[in-house]
């Protein structure tokens, strides 16, 4: 449960302020009907989070166990940092809302996720937590509790969201992370020196 629980905290915080509202902005201004765009979400997510996951699952099995906890660490402490730096609506591509509401979403939210910071969170919780279904679910979860409300409230959310505030949490909550993982590794080098 932890790592269904970590990982939907940890996206639907990074989420905020993410590209990804942008484009579910983006997609209710130009489609009408919202349950095509959420299952758009969804499945895009599964699959793009999920192929995240299974390459976190085999980098963690690549490398030696001692320097799992420094890489991870590091890692989240890059991806708060990252938060800090706001995104931009790259959602232009009118070209693939000729597909529809459900489609559109479904492509559009897989290619802005690749390389995004929730994709690389994917990669980072799936090498930390030995459970990858739970990672999945649980970032899959975080997408859609960061990007539903937006959907639903549109434009009216997003003029009332502190970007900046929610994106310094954000950021506070990933290297709490990292500091977490560092102090664990610490603690696990004290045990087996002494």
């Amino acid at each position: 449960m932890d790592a269904f629980l970590s990982s939907t905290f940890a996206v639907a915080i990074a989420e905020i302020g993410d590209k990804t509202q942008l484009l579910s902005l983006f997609l209710i201004c130009r489609f009408s009907k919202r349950t095509p765009i959420i299952l758009g979400i969804l499945f895009s997510t599964l699959l793009n989070h999920a192929l995240s996951a299974l390459l976190g699952a085999w980098i963690a099995k690549l490398i030696p166990t001692s320097w799992l906890p420094w890489i991870v660490a590091t890692s989240f402490i890059a991806i708060a940092l990252w938060l800090l730096i706001p995104d931009k609506d790259d959602s232009e591509d009118a070209g693939l809302l000729r597909f529809g509401a459900f489609f559109a979403t479904l492509i559009m939210f897989f290619l802005a996720e690749i390389g995004d910071k929730t994709q690389i969170a994917t990669v980072v919780l799936a090498a930390r937590f030995d459970d990858t279904l739970m990672v999945v679910l649980g970032t899959t979860v975080g997408m859609l509790l960061a990007n539903v409300p937006v959907i639903l409230a549109g434009q009216w959310l997003m003029d009332r969201m502190p970007l900046a505030t929610a994106r310094l949490f954000a950021c506070g909550l990933f290297i709490m992370l990292g500091v977490v993982t560092l102090v664990g590794a610490l603690s696990g080098i004290n045990l087996t020196a002494g």
